[in-house]
């Protein structure tokens, strides 16, 4: 890598700050070139990163009928509204949204029960006019009932047909590009969910399907009867186990691709939260979760004191080295972080000027490796509702 292509998080930081600002008071903040102008023009803070990130890699998820185009990185919307404490108004999240897509996201994901439904409605808001230009991506399988979610599942068929109609009226499109099952339903045959989900692409009301957080052994049921573009799973350097569940396996096998969600962590591989940190309780699941219990939080910054030791080096941040952690693991990978803040957007589209070497990979993956997780990743009742 050149020396002038390297640059530390402070500084990018920095300017992202000023483009934040420019953002602000912008009425054309759609514009990309007009903020790269105004940064610019700041002699203090002009450098060669100082143009804005922008991604032009793209994936493919799914092979033969199933395949699916979307760029390199997608954009997780759920933190916009849902589980991820303090929040922008619902203004500022759109223009974020639409920032990310003037730099080449193509792909957002959302779920009715991120709110619930309020997740829907902003997304629909933000990328109902731009059809065809963006993909956004949702699930079904909570159930939601006058607004509120249950805690139960409920994939049989005619709930999935009802839930189809009420996304394609939240995200005003009249296709939904890939539909995932949220959760598995214990109660509903996988070959019933996958049957449905083929009806519904045969009439045009989907275009592609997705399971989240299932076995090997369901994926091969459900994609004998209608053919998988991607499984969703948990997926970063402090947990890897669809690594040796079998998952990671079979998607490989049968040419389905694969979307990590929380690549990061839930934030906590970027380094920016810490034993320190107060989520609000009436809206951060991790309130929940044993691994961002302060003490949790205290043991495994470790891990992130290695990635950012390991980054300074290379002039990445941590959350740059997770994300190229995952990215250089298969082609058919794309993860999708999500964000409020336009640094962080600027951050995370950033990973795709680093190319490491297998062997400083490997490193990496090591030194995290040596260092024990602490904390189970969901509680016991949140478990119980992952497939394996």
């Amino acid at each position: 890598m050149k020396e002038k292509e390297k640059f530390s998080r402070r500084g990018f930081l920095k300017t992202a700050a000023v483009m934040g600002a420019t953002l602000t008071v912008s009425p054309a903040l759609d514009k990309v070139q007009a903020v790269t102008h105004t940064v610019s023009n700041n002699k203090n803070i002009l450098t060669d990163s100082a143009r804005a990130a922008a991604i032009t890699a793209h994936r493919t998820l799914g092979t033969g009928k199933a395949a699916f185009d979307v760029s390199a990185l997608g954009f997780g919307v759920m933190g916009m509204t849902y589980n991820r404490s303090y929040h922008p108004d619902k203004k500022q999240c759109i223009r974020l949204l639409h920032e990310a897509m003037e730099r080449g996201v193509t792909l957002f994901d959302t779920a009715i029960v991120y709110g619930p439904l309020n997740n829907e409605l902003l997304a629909g808001e933000a990328f109902g006019e731009f059809h065809g230009r963006v993909n956004v991506t949702t699930k079904f399988g909570h159930e939601v009932i006058n607004g509120k979610a249950t805690g139960r599942q409920d994939s049989r068929p005619a709930t999935i047909r009802r839930y189809c109609e009420e996304s394609l009226k939240r995200l005003r499109t009249d296709v939904i590009p890939m539909f995932y099952q949220h959760r598995f339903d214990p109660n509903t045959p996988v070959e019933d969910v996958a049957g449905t989900i083929q009806d519904l692409i045969k009439e045009g009301k989907v275009l592609h399907w997705g399971m989240c957080e299932v076995s090997a052994d369901t994926i091969r049921k459900a994609h004998a009867v209608c053919p998988l573009t991607a499984i969703q799973s948990e997926y970063h350097l402090m947990h890897r186990e669809v690594e040796r569940n079998g998952v990671l396996d079979v998607c490989r096998e049968l040419g389905i691709g694969f979307v990590p969600y929380s690549p990061m962590n839930r934030g906590f591989l970027g380094g920016d939260l810490n034993e320190y940190t107060e989520f609000d309780p009436n809206n951060d699941n991790r309130t929940t979760l044993p691994r961002f219990t302060p003490e949790a939080m205290r043991a495994n910054y470790r891990i992130v004191s290695v990635l950012q030791r390991y980054g300074r080096e290379r002039g990445m941040t941590a959350a740059q080295l997770a994300l190229g952690w995952l990215l250089q693991k298969a082609p058919w990978i794309v993860p999708i972080p999500g964000t409020t803040k336009l640094s962080h957007l600027e951050e995370n589209l950033r990973t795709l000027e680093f190319a490491l070497t297998a062997e400083e990979w490997k490193q990496l993956e090591d030194a995290v490796a040596a260092i024990p997780v602490t904390g189970d990743r969901y509680n016991a009742e949140q478990q119980k509702q992952v497939g394996f």
